[in-house]
């Protein structure tokens, strides 16, 4: 079999289950922008981890992909990424966040590369975010009913977890002043 088909050299791709619509669709910005997520976690995966965020990522990459195929079909016989997976990823975030000094300041996406890739990560959770607000505003769409939740989480796990790996190397999180 081969990996190239032709069949979107138009500028279609079809959906699962569904019709045939333009790359550029909200569906496919949603989808795809999930799938840039889960790639920028496996870059995450590469670097030097904490014992555990390998295998936290991990989980995280394959709801991703759940969540990501559930967003490329239509009409999803039924939700895959739901309200206790939204409250896991919550119990993650108040478990690394007590580790770590309060916040006072905004800080910078900086530190060791760890922390930087999982800042990189952050900013594209929040891109597949507003990318699944817009498709879920597009008329008679069905989105899985936690994906936007569980995103907004995520961004914000993934924020904690840079801290995490910057404390973790004695790094300091790097302030922003105002100029």
């Amino acid at each position: 079999m081969k990996i190239y088909t032709k069949t979107g050299d138009a500028g279609e791709t079809g959906l699962f289950g569904g019709p045939r619509v333009r790359k550029d669709h909200a569906r496919i910005e949603a989808f795809g922008t999930v799938d840039e997520l889960n790639s920028q976690l496996g870059v995450v995966r590469t670097l030097p981890l904490a014992d555990g965020l390998d295998t936290l990522l991990r989980r995280v990459q394959c709801e991703l992909f759940e969540m990501g195929a559930q967003l490329a079909t239509p009409n999803p016989a039924q939700d895959r990424i739901g309200l206790e997976h939204v409250e896991t990823l919550e119990r993650e975030i108040d478990t690394f966040d007590a580790t770590l000094a309060p916040l006072d300041c905004f800080i910078l996406p900086a530190g060791t590369p760890t922390a930087a890739a999982l800042h990189v990560a952050r900013t594209v959770c929040r891109k597949a975010e507003r990318r699944v607000v817009s498709l879920a505003s597009e008329p008679e769409t069905v989105i899985p009913a936690a994906a936007i939740e569980y995103l907004n989480r995520l961004g914000d796990l993934l924020f904690v977890l840079a801290r995490h790996a910057n404390a973790q190397a004695d790094t300091a999180d790097d302030p922003w002043h105002p100029a």
